[in-house]
């Protein structure tokens, strides 16, 4: 099922498309002016979405409901993943980008990223999707599941650019938990890009300029 989104497009006829998730409590207008902000070529012509997440009762805040992508017990229960959750909202990003490809964009044209909690599901989905993508995105995140990841990664993404960025003052995703999950996907070889930038739980613009032109050496 289709989760409910907003949609972009820098230039008519899209030949890419960005799929982007939104952090714990927000939505997708959160990041609707990030396609202004990256500085693509000119000529480029891509699709941005940016779904909503499903709202749903969060542990960490007292059970209150909120837009969240999956649940979450604690800034410090980072390992104890809510796998349930992480499945059904993959699940949802996985039909808006098979709806991509019968638009006319092909899987290997479409990036995939996110900011916080929607970064730590674009990774996770990203690195289990069956079939090639143009890059993975994850801002101030961390890779969730890590217990699964040797046996339920896709070998079709093995080669996939991955872009990953951390505050080094964040206080809500400590460094040290990003990271460990730099370190995973460099020792199993993955294609990543890491940044660090002077900051907390937040984007900077040099970030931006990082990301555009990462997204950019990919188009």
């Amino acid at each position: 099922m289709l989760p409910e989104y907003i949609e972009i497009e820098t230039a008519s006829a899209p030949t890419h498309s960005v799929v982007w998730l939104h952090g714990l409590g927000a939505d997708g207008a959160d990041f609707a002016d990030l396609p202004s902000m990256l500085e693509l070529p000119p000529e480029s012509a891509i699709r941005f979405i940016f779904p909503h997440a499903p709202i749903r009762p969060i542990t960490l805040n007292g059970g209150a409901m909120m837009r969240g992508w999956y649940d979450l017990a604690g800034l410090q229960e980072l390992d104890k993943d809510d796998i349930i959750g992480l499945r059904e909202s993959s699940s949802q990003i996985r039909c808006l980008i098979e709806r991509e490809t019968t638009r006319g964009v092909s899987s290997d044209q479409i990036f995939l990223g996110g900011f916080s909690q929607g970064g730590a599901l674009a990774l996770y989905l990203g690195l289990r999707y069956p079939e090639k993508l143009a890059g993975i995105i994850g801002l101030s995140t961390y890779l969730p599941a890590l217990q699964s990841m040797a046996t339920e990664y896709s070998k079709f993404n093995r080669q996939t650019p991955i872009f990953m960025a951390h505050g080094l003052q964040d206080p809500m995703i400590p460094l040290g938990v990003a990271d460990r999950s730099r370190f995973l996907l460099e020792q199993h070889d993955y294609q990543l890009t890491w940044r660090t930038y002077p900051m907390q739980h937040s984007i900077c613009d040099l970030e931006i300029q990082d990301l555009g032109q990462f997204i950019s050496n990919c188009l």
